[in-house]
């Protein structure tokens, strides 16, 4: 009989001590035999949760567009590389191939690389892009992806897996939140004194406030830079987060579309922190990439024409209006996806002007 992932970190905290959140968080999404992304990634409206390109066409479509002027700005080479990390069930490719039909030496040029670790969601992408204009490769990371051509990369609800650790301003100093257990072998967080060295955040921080610092979506910045300053070109990154440096527990965990305790049931709901923009997009300059600024959003989707096409499709389906004016207010209003999801790009050379981003 299989031991459950729950207990099998229980067991290993009792032996080794407290888990960082970071460390708990990679376990409950990745763990081979137990983890969610691993074995049971459930996506969509009647699964766990819903991303943007579920929402509606509109979202991968302008994708497809913004990706299609990206290469004419990079001179329409003859072979471009187009990647996709994170790449879901392919719905957001899908829809972002379908509308550069519009521009078929796009297709013709492009070489489609998929970043996914999870084996259940790389089938569901082999399934939704059997029928594509342009098969899929699938490689491991982005150390994989050969910088022999320009590099188009897409990179939407990635940041907010890549864990945070979580460090916690008290009367006394600096703790830092990890999962311990108790006394019955429950799951529990609790606070470790730091008593060594500290980078401490440069904003202000109250006592009782939480700090959150992902070493990996740094990293992810780095390797992005340097993926696109080797190779030339420009990756666009849209998640849910800070644009500024700020204080703030972000953790959370969904299942069937309702927040649940993160501790209640390891690898059974998906855990998510916020994409932390700063220290993404600071880590991308220091390895040698430029990046252009946060945009909400809902602001990035009506630079690439959001409003132009909801018209068009409303046009064609009076019948459906109503529910693209919901699909439409869903992605781009302030109350909704509009402000709280951010966009931005990471880019090299210099001289490259990205779609959507101009000044």
């Amino acid at each position: 009989m299989s031991v459950s992932l729950r207990d099998r970190l229980a067991r290993e905290i009792a032996l080794t001590g407290p888990m960082t959140v970071a460390d708990y968080v990679a376990r409950c999404l990745h763990d081979p035999e137990g983890g969610y992304y691993a074995t049971r990634p459930a996506i969509g409206a009647t699964g766990d949760f819903v991303t943007a390109p579920m929402i509606s066409q509109m979202f991968g479509e302008l994708i497809g567009l913004w990706a299609v002027e990206l290469w004419r700005r990079l001179g329409a080479p003859e072979r471009v590389r187009l990647v996709e990390v994170g790449p879901g069930d392919g719905t957001l490719m899908a829809d972002a191939l379908r509308a550069a039909r519009l521009a078929p030496d796009f297709l013709a040029a492009v070489d489609l690389v998929l970043i996914e670790p999870s084996p259940p969601l790389r089938a569901a992408q082999a399934r939704m892009l059997n029928d594509s204009d342009v098969h899929p490769r699938w490689v491991k990371d982005l150390s994989r992806v050969e910088t022999d051509a320009p590099v188009i990369l897409i990179a939407n609800e990635v940041l907010d897996c890549l864990p945070a650790r979580q460090f916690v301003k008290t009367e006394d100093g600096w703790a830092e939140r990890r999962v311990g257990v108790t006394d019955d072998g429950g799951l529990t967080f609790g606070l470790v004194r730091i008593t060594g060295g500290f980078a401490r955040p440069a904003f202000t921080v109250e006592p009782g406030q939480t700090v959150e610092m992902s070493d990996q979506q740094a990293a992810f910045g780095r390797e992005v830079a340097a993926l696109v300053k080797a190779a030339s070109g420009a990756a666009l990154m849209i998640d849910y987060g800070r644009a500024r440096p700020e204080a703030g527990d972000t953790l959370q965990a969904l299942r069937r579309h309702r927040k649940v305790d993160p501790l209640e049931t390891p690898g059974e709901a998906d855990l998510t922190q916020w994409a932390d923009f700063p220290t993404v997009l600071e880590a991308a300059v220091r390895a040698g990439a430029d990046v252009t600024g946060t945009l909400g959003q809902g602001d990035f989707l009506r630079r690439l024409g959001i409003e132009a096409r909801a018209d068009r499709l409303k046009a064609g389906r009076p019948d459906a209006a109503p529910v693209i004016e919901r699909q439409l207010a869903r992605l781009t209003a302030d109350d909704q996806m509009g402000s709280l999801f951010k966009a931005c790009a990471v880019f090299s050379p210099r001289s490259l002007t990205v779609p959507g981003f101009e000044d």
